[in-house]
């Protein structure tokens, strides 16, 4: 999720319960191809968080390949296209949900990628990639660990369809493209989030990857780990995505139910990492989390108040206390 799943907040989610896997933001593969070296903050990540997935976004094939190389060479665990981003202004760029109206550049996007893991496996450099000199400088200044030459998993994140459910169609053309996983959101981009995901179209189109070698996911209003599980088991899939349930509740992939002492003390460890840890992510974007930390409790729509006008940890820590008294 964009602007949500940053550094700060995996590291949260990692610290108190730790999901099989996790995402970072999606990032766009254009901008790496042209140089933006600020948007690899998305690519921050901790040893903890392992095994992590690299999202991307975009519509041109080569800078999928390029940035493929580069989360290769950073140490991801997989890489992720997103074909399901409900924002109309991706949308627009022909990327996100835009690629299931797309099938023919969705997979030569998928075959770049591939193409991309296996050169990286066969000792590829980003340089001979044709990796941009910039975004190669700044890789290299973070990559601290050894190079491994693992061969990347390939998956992709998408939606039943875009303005009507053509999920069984849509599912098969990807099929043919021997993903690794590949995670169905249950609702079509025309509804963003709207109405209520379609677990039972979902399950349909599960059944269709049963006996292959791609993972099946699902996605949509899970509300707790016990209905993660509940929807697995019930509707045959190979496993959930988590998105806004995780909001504010990095317990969310255990049973603990923490107090609400306790969510407030997170909420302000959570400013605290952003502002040591990544000075290069803006204090303001982190006063969302804090909202969402502070909810579902008498005086919380004050706290929020607040706490949307910090600008520093130390306000957040103040404000938070003095709520516990």
């Amino acid at each position: 999720m964009d602007g949500v799943t940053d550094a700060a907040f995996r590291h949260m989610v990692t610290k108190y319960s730790h999901p099989s896997v996790i995402f970072t933001e999606f990032t766009h593969v254009e901008g790496l191809a042209y140089g933006a070296t600020k948007i690899l903050t998305s690519f921050l990540y901790e040893k903890k968080e392992h095994p992590i997935v690299a999202q991307l976004f975009g519509t041109d094939p080569k800078a999928f390949y390029k940035a493929t190389i580069l989360g290769a060479y950073l140490g991801f665990d997989g890489i992720d296209i997103n074909m399901g981003c409900p924002s109309p202004k991706v949308a627009k760029q022909g990327a996100g949900a835009s690629l299931i109206q797309n099938p023919k550049l969705a997979q030569a996007i998928i075959s770049a990628c591939q193409k991309a893991a296996l050169d990286w496996q066969q000792g590829i450099s980003l340089e001979k990639a044709g990796v941009n000199p910039a975004i190669i400088q700044a890789a290299k200044l973070r990559r601290g660990q050894r190079i491994s030459r693992k061969l990347l998993p390939i998956s992709v994140k998408t939606r039943i369809g875009y303005d009507s459910i053509t999920a069984k169609e849509w599912a098969n053309q990807l099929l043919e493209m021997r993903l690794a996983a590949i995670t169905m959101h249950g609702r079509t981009f025309k509804q963003l989030y709207s109405g209520q995901a379609n677990w039972e179209i979902l399950a349909q189109a599960a059944a269709l990857f049963k006996g292959t070698n791609t993972l099946f996911l699902g996605n949509g209003d899970i509300n707790s780990i016990t209905d993660a599980m509940a929807k697995i088991k019930k509707y045959k899939v190979d496993g959930v995505l988590v998105g806004r349930a995780a909001l504010g509740n990095p317990w969310f992939f255990s049973k603990y139910l923490p107090s609400q002492e306790e969510y407030l003390k997170a909420a302000s460890e959570h400013a605290h990492y952003l502002e040591k840890k990544i000075p290069e992510i803006a204090f303001v974007s982190v006063r969302k989390h804090l909202l969402w930390y502070c909810k579902n409790f008498p005086g919380a729509k004050e706290l929020r108040i607040k706490l949307s006008h910090a600008n520093t940890a130390q306000e957040v820590k103040k404000i938070l206390f003095k709520n516990l008294g």
